[in-house]
């Protein structure tokens, strides 16, 4: 067996920095492979702390997926906080893996989870940390291959110049069969770098190479054209997409960390896709078609990992759970052994519109927390211009009914800055608001002397890619500033608490979400700087971001508060998702004439998914 790393070489480092646990590895359920069986070593790395990426499902679930096969071992690797940092730059001491202790410089795969455009300074910084060239031009013949996915792949372009290639879509076929063409490649003695890259470029489907195509610009700096570098590289990369999520890997034993994890919960993936099509939403959009897991599969893999792990809380997680079908049936085989076991159900991602009497009743009986709604939007009117298809009448009943069960804390999400937006919008924050702490009085089960609890978490509206929205721009930072303070006056009653996130944080963002191959020279700069978990309201430094972009020549209102054209080529139309920019357009269309859309399973829109997932899409019913 291979032996692990000497933790007494660095038992003095970890004395001296916070949390040791995020370092030391040697967990139960971590996996140690002999690496003389081993035929390609895969690093998986996630840009934020160890509590953070720990807690991600899709880590589990190509961790434990990728360390199924027996000739390939994937190891865990995080960004370790500021103060190993510094320590490890003092020492000179390369960035390892948790499992085996080695750098990442010497793995085959270097794979990054890219789930928040906030993250990139720490995925560079992680880089630099291992020894490895920040960007893909100046890598070695024996150099890590770099890929990234997740979320963020849906426009990869500001990280296009620093990774090799990136998995665009659901992650579990297509990571195996990149891998498995790498390890084919080094037997046969055919694999060079870049002939790797272009072999997985052409053979295997979801796996963009950015080098394999050449940007070019019109004088206004808006792009001209992509174009591939041979006849054998597509046009656009399509997406990968799990069809059958029954058949697909989920992990039934997990690695159980030593530390507390911002989730130490048993967590189900009841769904993937959404049926709503808020205008605003790109999960909603990319995510699609709809496909569900059965409630006997559900049940079962919840007691396996129960019994594996100890967890006393499971989590239904979809991008709406009120909207799995199967919704009743899942809660009843649960709720008929996690009661005995002292197990909480946890149902998130509960919309307004379908909260009832009867979810509640499940959510009661298993010590449910406080409920959190997300109306989005203050008025009926920018509802209906978001497409967010919840009325006054349905938060009423949804507060009514936690009311009715003794809840007193509620909290409310928002959005400020939406198209369309007016400060008459803004003043429905403050009367809906207001409305649920009325209902609270009203209600003959409150409490006696409890006062309600009423929190209202107000976002900054953010352009992102593939959503009907893409071609917005976002609201000045004075301007979004302007609206804080004037929803702080009207947000002033004491049984209201008003949250806000950061105006430069979301500026920066939605320049990233819409940024090109350019912002390389601004990332690039701002990791030599020192910049790093800049998704951290006490490391991010708006004026120091300013900083940067001045000194490479970016105008950051270029990308972020500037409407972009129907005609335009976008940074992510390199990508095909499966939703048509089309349809795309002619929701944004719809919402300027404040039309609302039906869900997929009152009726098919025609977004692009049929053509593009074989009549997947069909699976919910409302096409046929």
């Amino acid at each position: 067996m291979e032996q692990k790393k000497d933790i007494r070489k660095i038992s003095g480092l970890l004395k001296s920095v916070s949390k040791p646990g995020r370092y030391t590895g040697g967990e139960f359920g971590e996996v140690i492979k002999e690496k003389a069986n081993i035929k390609a070593r895969f690093a998986l790395c996630f840009p934020d702390t160890y509590e953070i990426g720990m807690s991600n499902l899709g880590i589990r679930i190509l961790y434990g997926l990728l360390n199924e096969q027996p000739d390939i071992w994937c190891e865990r690797a995080f960004a370790p906080w500021v103060d190993m940092e510094a320590k490890l730059r003092e020492l000179s001491i390369p960035l390892s893996a948790l499992e085996s202790g080695d750098p990442l410089c010497e793995f085959d795969i270097v794979g990054f989870s890219l789930q928040y455009e906030l993250c990139y300074t720490n995925v560079l910084n992680m880089l630099s940390l291992a020894g490895i060239p920040l960007r893909a031009a100046d890598r070695g013949e024996d150099a890590p291959i770099i890929i990234g996915g997740g979320p963020c792949t849906y426009n990869p372009e500001p990280l296009a110049d620093f990774f090799d290639c990136f998995a665009i879509g659901d992650g579990e076929d297509v990571t195996i069969e990149f891998t498995r063409l790498y390890i084919e490649m080094k037997e046969s003695g055919e694999y060079t770098r870049s002939g790797f890259l272009r072999r997985a470029a052409a053979a295997v489907k979801g796996i963009y190479v950015p080098s394999l195509y050449e940007v070019s610009y019109n004088a206004d700096g808006t792009i001209k054209e992509y174009t591939p570098v041979g006849a054998d590289i597509s046009p656009r990369i399509v997406r990968r997409v799990v069809t059958d999520l029954d058949a697909a890997y989920f992990p039934r034993r997990l690695v159980m960390p030593y530390i507390e994890t911002v989730h130490d919960r048993i967590m189900l993936e009841v769904a993937r896709g959404c049926i709503r099509g808020c205008r605003f939403c790109q999960a909603g959009m990319v995510c699609r078609p709809v496909r569900e897991r059965s409630p006997e599969l559900l049940d079962r893999q919840a007691q396996e990992l129960f019994y594996a792990t100890g967890y006393d809380e499971i989590s239904l997680c979809s991008l709406s759970v009120s909207d799995y079908t199967r919704l009743p049936e899942l809660t009843g085989r649960l709720l008929g052994w996690t009661d005995d076991c002292m197990v909480s159900l946890s149902l998130p991602s509960l919309r307004v519109d379908s909260f009832s009497v009867e979810l509640m009743e499940k959510a009661a009986s298993v010590r449910a927390s406080a409920l959190t709604f997300a109306p989005e939007a203050g008025t009926q009117r920018l509802r209906d211009v978001i497409n967010k298809n919840v009325t006054d009448e349905d938060i009423e009943n949804a507060v009514r009914v936690a009311f009715g069960f003794g809840k007193t804390s509620v909290k409310l999400y928002f959005m400020q800055g939406l198209p369309t937006e007016t400060f008459e919008d803004l003043d429905g924050i403050a009367e809906v608001a207001r409305g649920v702490v009325r209902e609270y009085y009203h209600s003959p089960a409150r409490p006696k002397g409890r006062r309600p609890t009423v929190t209202v978490s107000v976002s900054n509206f953010i352009p992102k890619p593939f959503t009907p929205f893409q071609w917005e721009a976002q609201d000045s930072p004075e301007l979004l500033r302007e609206k804080q303070e004037y929803l702080k006056e009207k947000l002033s009653d004491r049984d209201i608490r008003y949250q806000y996130h950061d105006v430069g944080i979301s500026h920066i963002e939605a320049v990233l979400a819409r940024g090109d191959r350019r912002l390389s020279a601004a990332l690039e700069l701002a990791c030599r700087e020192g910049f790093h978990f800049d998704a951290w309201d006490e490391h991010f430094n708006y004026e120091r971001w300013m900083e940067v972009f001045e000194r490479t020549r970016i105008d950051p209102a270029f990308y972020a508060n500037r409407e972009h054209r129907y005609d335009e080529v976008l940074p992510w139309d390199i990508i095909d998702c499966g939703v048509t920019k089309k349809f795309l357009w002619r929701e944004r269309e719809r919402a300027y004439e404040g039309k609302t859309t039906p869900n997929c399973r009152e009726s098919c829109q025609g977004c692009g998914m049929s053509r593009f997932a074989g009549g997947l899409c069909r699976a919910c019913g409302g096409c046929e």
